[in-house]
Order: structure tokens, then C-alpha cells, then sequence
């Protein structure tokens, strides 16, 4: 009797232990998903699927992404917010939808810095300011002064009201006193046709999508966009550089996960999509685009988002944009 209570004591203090063991397996053990919250083909979703690809030959496990999007991005990231917080549920979206557009719509559905993990910036882009060749401007103290001396006849395209290339304008003209008129497209396809086509003056954009028509003498870049000249364009100065301090901007990736993402996790993504990001396959695909490779780590990240999170709401303020 002794034998057997001492066994059944032994079985009672070990046995939630073993049970426990079994219960927690190593991540992943099933399949994990990447809201990407915009349509198929836009490079979110290119990078969405290269990370997905990367994790899953890197873990032996599906990695999917499934494109969520709607109410400008809104839709794909409230889903990722409102998702267990076991690595199972990632997201990668732009920069824009977390610092930018909460200051843009009315509806709070979830808090970009608390409600969310930062686990890796993929990358960023340095915008540059072009015009067309119709314009005879070949500097950023030029275009001010060409502005200046024909106020309310120069206008500038964007992507879209409350992107970069709109609100970065609208800076430009506050720190610079000139007089441009805000002219949205829907996407930047059309608005790189606008700028070829000399339907507006000027516009800030990603370098990769007006390069060649600058080799080709259709668009005149003058200035890099970002607080640091781009990689791919060493010579190229920027506007703070060119007269008008203070001034940069830019847009990033990332990946992200929901609030309180275990720590464990949280390492083991960042060391494999570390790894994927320095394959041949990405660092070609990185120079097409023109995106620039980051590195920071995840409070270097979070600190990111935060700053642009206060720079972005502070100029929306100053310039009263809003979506609803």
C-alpha cells in the first residue's frame, strides 16, 4: 500500500508536467497566416508573399497569406489587432496605416502603438521630387523660385489624399511659402502618366517608377525626398540639403504581429526573416524596387513608428486632412 501511494504521488506530481510538455510544442506547429490588408500585386503584398515564402522553407510549415483589404487597410489590420497572440496571425502593411491613417479616420478600432507587435521593418524607400521636362527648373532653389514667380499656375500630383506624396507636398509648401495645387490620382501609375504627360508640375515618389523615364529625359529628378541621401542615388541631394531644413520624409514595411507577441516568438521570426532577406532572390528584388534594407531592432522599431506616429499627426492637424 505504501509502494503504491508513494507511485500514485509520483504520477500526481509529475504527470501535469509531462502533459505539459506535450502540450507545448515548438513554433510553428500548423500553419501560420500573413494578412496582407491590400489587394493582390501591390508590393505589400509581393513582400507579404516573399516573407511568407522565406518562413515556410525556413520552418517546414504552410505559411499563407490571405489579403484583407478595405477601409484603407483598416479592415486587415483591426483583424490582426483582435487575433490570438500566438504567432499564428502576422501582418505586413505599410507605414502609412500605422502612423498616418489613424489620424485620418473618425472610427477608433484599435491603437497602432499598444494593440500591436513590432517584429521587423523590411524596409523603406527615400522618395525623390521630379518634374516633367516641360518644366525648366533643375534644383530645389529653382522649382521654389519658379513657384514663387508664377503663383497658382503649379500644381503637384499624388497617390492619393493622405499618402506621403500628398502630405509630404503639403510640408513642402508650408516650409517654403509657395503656392501648389493638390491634384489626386488614384495610384501612382496614373499619377507617373500625369507628371509624363505634363498634366501637373511636380511629384514625390518612389525612385524605382520615374528612373527610366528620367534616362529617358521625360521626368528631371532634382532632389532626393528622405533625411538621407538614397543609396541608389548617392549624387542626389536632398531638399533639406537644397535649401529647406528640417524637411524629409519617406515610407517603410513591416511586419507585425498582435499586442504581447511572447518574446520567443517574437526572436525566432526576426532570426528567419533575417536570414530570407539576405538571399539573392530579396536583394535583387530590393534594388528593382529601389527599397532600401533596415536595421533595427524591435524597440529601434517601435520607436520608429511612434515618432513618425507624432510627425504625421501633427502635420494632418496643420493641414486638415480627413477621409470621413
Amino acid at each position: 500500500m505504501i509502494r503504491l501511494g508513494v507511485l500514485a504521488l509520483l504520477c500526481f506530481s509529475i504527470g501535469p508536467g509531462i502533459i505539459q510538455s506535450h502540450a507545448e510544442e515548438p513554433y510553428p506547429n500548423r500553419t501560420v497566416r500573413i494578412i496582407v490588408p491590400s489587394s493582390p500585386g501591390g508590393v505589400t503584398d509581393v513582400l507579404g508573399r516573399m516573407v511568407a515564402q522565406g518562413l515556410s522553407q525556413a520552418w517546414g510549415t504552410a505559411v499563407v497569406v490571405v489579403n484583407r483589404p478595405g477601409a484603407d487597410e483598416v479592415t486587415g489590420l483591426n483583424a490582426v489587432a483582435k487575433a490570438a497572440a500566438d504567432g499564428y496571425t502576422l501582418l505586413v502593411s505599410t507605414d502609412a496605416s500605422f502612423t498616418a491613417g489613424p489620424h485620418l479616420h473618425s472610427e477608433k478600432l484599435y491603437d497602432t502603438l499598444t494593440d500591436f507587435t513590432p517584429i521587423f521593418d523590411l524596409g523603406q524607400i527615400t522618395p525623390v521630387l521630379c518634374v516633367p521636362a516641360s518644366v525648366p527648373v533643375h534644383s530645389v532653389a529653382e522649382f521654389i523660385a519658379h513657384a514663387k514667380a508664377n503663383p497658382g499656375t503649379m500644381n503637384y500630383a499624388s497617390f492619393g489624399v493622405g499618402t506621403y506624396a500628398h502630405l509630404s507636398m503639403e510640408e513642402f509648401k508650408m516650409l517654403t511659402g509657395t503656392d501648389l495645387l493638390h491634384v489626386p490620382y488614384n495610384g501612382s501609375a496614373p499619377a507617373v502618366l500625369a507628371l509624363l504627360r505634363g498634366d501637373v508640375s511636380a511629384t514625390m515618389i518612389n525612385l524605382n517608377l520615374v528612373a527610366n523615364h528620367a534616362q529617358s529625359g521625360a521626368v528631371r529628378i532634382i532632389a532626393a525626398a528622405g533625411a538621407s541621401r538614397s543609396t541608389f542615388r548617392p549624387d542626389l541631394p536632398t531638399i533639406a540639403e537644397s535649401g529647406v531644413p528640417g524637411f524629409a520624409t519617406g515610407a517603410w514595411w513591416g511586419l507585425f504581429g498582435p499586442a504581447n507577441l511572447p518574446s520567443g516568438v517574437v526572436d525566432k521570426i526576426r532570426h528567419d526573416v533575417a536570414a530570407y532577406l539576405r538571399t539573392p532572390e530579396i536583394i535583387k528584388f530590393f534594388e528593382d524596387t529601389t527599397i532600401e534594407p533596415v536595421e533595427k531592432n524591435p524597440d529601434q522599431f517601435a520607436q520608429l513608428i511612434r515618432d513618425d506616429y507624432e510627425h504625421w499627426g501633427t502635420l494632418i492637424k496643420l493641414v486638415g486632412v480627413k477621409h470621413d
